[in-house]
């Protein structure tokens, strides 16, 4: 497990380098691409696309930064207990650094390799039909990107790896611990929207274990694990914002972003019966 952390740790560094190349492409290119009279990058729907890809990219390296700062620190403390006792305070940073190791990293390869794949497919799409072509380096970062949602374990095991992290706690009780910071009055609001996400994560959680039924735990899994990542980034973005106001336009685009697609989350556990397994269910023994 330890050496497939790893690569999925330098599968997270991938990732943020391609999803940081394709918004550079996709800026660069609507920059000089003039439809109508203007830059295409003036017209709303250009630069909300990349506006949400310049979050994804910000929010993607941070991600990878906090991960690797929890496997250096478990690496550094299980190091030293191959030297020496560890003091009763250290064997207990052991034990958390390694558990939030363990929780970050599948989490992190996930979600940084789905925004690659997203942000690589947008610079294409705002390349238009020359981003198909190979005269243009999107066409070659949307090839590269497709494989880092698949190698050292797809998204959908990452979820498996992740998902007993939802319910014991793990991401909540961090999630608290970044709520718990002291930030700027003027990030207040912003602050605000990542509690209230917090909670409807919160809540969300609760419906699905509280029905004590594993099919519909691994059915949720998804949501669940990008409603927890979503919590996550946006906090990251605002600690970031926090030390340098260079990161509020990425705090303010993804938090905004994250708390649309939290919602959706929640509304749709909401309103999710577990007999509704059934409808879904039924696709593995029909033909085609």
């Amino acid at each position: 497990m330890a050496l497939m952390n790893n690569a999925r740790l330098g599968i997270m560094a991938q990732s943020v380098g391609l999803s940081e190349a394709a918004y550079r492409e996709g800026h660069a290119y609507a920059s000089e691409r003039k439809q109508f009279g203007k830059a295409i990058i003036e017209f709303p729907a250009v630069y909300e696309m990349l506006a949400l890809m310049r979050a994804k990219a910000d929010a993607s390296r941070a991600m990878l930064y906090e991960t690797a700062r929890f496997v250096d620190m478990y690496k550094v403390l299980n190091d030293i207990s191959k030297e020496r006792k560890l003091e009763p305070e250290e064997r207990l940073e052991l034990k958390k650094y390694g558990k939030l190791a363990d929780a970050f990293t599948p989490i992190g390869k996930g979600m940084t390799s789905e925004y690659a794949n997203q942000n690589a497919y947008d610079a294409v799409q705002i390349h238009g039909g020359s981003g198909f072509m190979k005269d243009y380096t999107c066409e070659r970062l949307y090839r590269d990107a497709r494989i880092t949602n698949i190698y050292e374990g797809t998204t959908q095991l990452q979820v498996v790896a992740a998902i007993r992290h939802i319910t014991t706690g793990t991401y909540l009780a961090q999630i608290r611990e970044y709520e718990d910071i002291d930030y700027k009055p003027e990030l207040f609001i912003l602050h605000q929207r990542l509690m209230d996400m917090t909670d409807r994560y919160e809540v969300a959680v609760q419906r699905v274990t509280d029905a004590k039924d594993n099919e519909l735990l691994d059915f949720q899994a998804r949501r669940l694990v990008e409603a927890a990542a979503h919590c996550i980034f946006g906090y990251l973005l605002l600690q970031d914002t926090n030390k340098d106001d260079r990161f509020r336009h990425s705090a303010e685009v993804y938090i905004t972003y994250g708390q649309a697609e939290v919602n959706k989350i929640y509304d749709y556990i909401t309103y999710f019966d577990l007999e509704k397994l059934a409808y879904f269910k039924g696709y593995v023994t029909l033909n085609p």
